[in-house]
């Protein structure tokens, strides 16, 4: 994936080598601006694969010890933001290839704004810190004992 995706982005017109005929007739010397931008942008996100792929290798032992607060982390996360971040500042940039570009642009960009988020705000904890109570529960109509909000006010009682 690695020799595939550099091939795309550094050296876009090995496509035209390889796609050529037998015949000297139909010789082209350039990529069009069609295919220059979607072999860029494929060797972008085969990039970002590749890259998740090498840094998701199952280990015998963790580099990292394993703490008891499991993180919302998916293998593809970092590096699919950081390539959409790529590819949609790239197509922001790009004109030649009309509409396209605006498409693209747009699916890029939705995809690194939900990753940004995701990578900013999905540690938040659902335990409260001080209590350890869980804070999805609630003491609304049926009295939840349990509720963060009543274990709150019963934590406050004991060391006030």
């Amino acid at each position: 994936l690695v020799v595939l995706a550099s091939c795309l982005v550094l050296f876009p017109r090995l496509l035209l080598f390889i796609s050529e005929a037998g015949s000297d007739t139909d010789h082209r010397t350039a990529l069009t601006p069609l295919e220059s931008f979607l072999a860029l942008h494929f060797g972008i996100f085969l990039s970002a694969l590749a890259l998740a792929l090498v840094l998701n290798i199952p280990t015998s032992a963790p580099p990292v010890p394993y703490t008891d607060t499991p993180v919302p982390y998916h293998p593809l996360l970092g590096p699919l933001t950081l390539a959409s971040v790529i590819s949609a500042f790239l197509a922001w940039n790009t004109k030649s290839v009309g509409p396209l570009a605006s498409v693209v642009f747009t699916g890029s960009s939705t995809i690194a704004l939900w990753g940004l988020w995701v990578i900013v705000f999905g540690n938040e904890s659902l335990k409260s810190k001080k209590t350890g109570a869980d804070k999805r529960t609630s003491a609304f109509i049926f009295g939840n004992k349990s509720a963060a909000s009543v274990q709150k006010k019963r934590w406050r009682k004991e060391h006030s």
